[in-house]
């Protein structure tokens, strides 16, 4: 096991749902200095694990351990902190409660500071849902979030966003197998079909137009539909994913006791400096809707990434030209 569990005890969720017995699993990179200054925080992404996101922190990156005290925590439903695969009863399985955003980051908080005595960060970046945590961060604690990157996310799942991920839904949940989240093997014929709906929407058309997944070494569209998508969602866990898939439609850094749901108060409240980056091609979170959060933020810059791999342009450097841009943009970030 890489990563250690910081024991939350029962959490009462946003909701008024009690989660018994909540774990937040983490994994850290470097060395915390005595001013306990230098902590950065990088929270995971829809259906991804620490392991996945450390392709952006190493020796000479903007996430450099000799520099900084990189700490990754798990998204609760990611099935390593609490989720509906390993819940205690009576929460397991198809009993496993919505999550949203706020509950997420209230018990990052608890681990940055109750385990490690951390009242500032330097930094707090994400992609995906990692970027919609990050926006959280920075609302909730903006006298502590010094800045933010989120890339490729939105503060706020749009109506457009929310009703893609009600395709995702259905193409798993009418599959009989699924059987309302209590299914005795894994409901593997709606997993290929929510990878095939994801497959059209994670990449873009000019994408799909210049054959770029034939780059990634598939033989044919077809065998990059096998081979990429399902192959992904076949080695997840079908009542995980739905649980997270309910925190992203739910995502608004708003929704809350802070800001009640005023949406352009919750960003005017981020103070950290910001570098704001969509990927130009994103079919989930496009431009558009980062354009709008950074004209509501005092301290915000809007930077596109000139991609043509859409909301993959952020995915686990697979595209090298993508992760320079983010890393270079981190490193400037950083020296500000």
């Amino acid at each position: 096991m890489d990563y250690e569990t910081f024991e939350l005890g029962d959490i009462t969720l946003q909701s008024g749902t009690t989660l018994p017995s909540a774990q937040l699993a983490y994994k850290t990179f470097g060395t915390l200095n005595a001013a306990k200054n230098n902590a950065i925080v990088y929270p995971t992404w829809y259906s991804g694990q620490h392991t996945e996101n450390e392709w952006l922190i190493g020796a000479g990156k903007a996430l450099d351990p000799e520099k900084y005290f990189i700490i990754i925590p798990n998204m609760f439903g990611n099935g390593l902190s609490t989720s509906p695969s390993n819940a205690k009863a009576p929460r397991e399985r198809g009993n496993f409660p919505g999550i949203t955003l706020y509950d997420n980051v209230r018990q990052q908080h608890r681990l940055v500071t109750e385990r490690f005595g951390i009242e500032t960060l330097a930094l707090v970046v994400g992609w995906s849902m990692g970027a919609q945590q990050t926006y959280q961060w920075a609302a909730l604690y903006p006298e502590m979030v010094q800045r933010i990157a989120p890339f490729c996310g939105s503060a706020k799942t749009s109506r457009h966003n929310f009703v893609f991920l009600e395709g995702v839904r259905a193409a798993l949940t009418t599959d009989a197998a699924w059987a309302g989240g209590w299914y005795q093997a894994p409901p593997e014929k709606g997993l290929r079909a929510m990878a095939r709906v994801y497959a059209g929407w994670g990449f873009s058309q000019a994408f799909y137009r210049q054959k770029l997944d034939l780059s990634l070494g598939f033989a044919s569209l077809e065998d990059f539909l096998v081979g990429f998508w399902e192959n992904l969602f076949l080695s997840r866990d079908a009542g995980n994913l739905m649980a997270m898939l309910w925190t992203w439609q739910n995502g608004d850094i708003s929704a809350n006791e802070l800001y009640h749901g005023d949406f352009e108060r919750a960003l005017g409240a981020i103070s950290a400096k910001a570098i704001v980056m969509p990927g130009q091609t994103d079919l989930y979170f496009p431009p558009e809707d980062n354009e709008y959060e950074v004209a509501h933020m005092p301290n915000a810059e809007f930077r596109p990434i000139p991609s043509v791999w859409g909301h993959c342009a952020g995915c686990m450097g697979i595209n090298p030209a993508d992760g320079k841009f983010i890393d270079d943009a981190l490193k400037e970030l950083l020296a500000r």
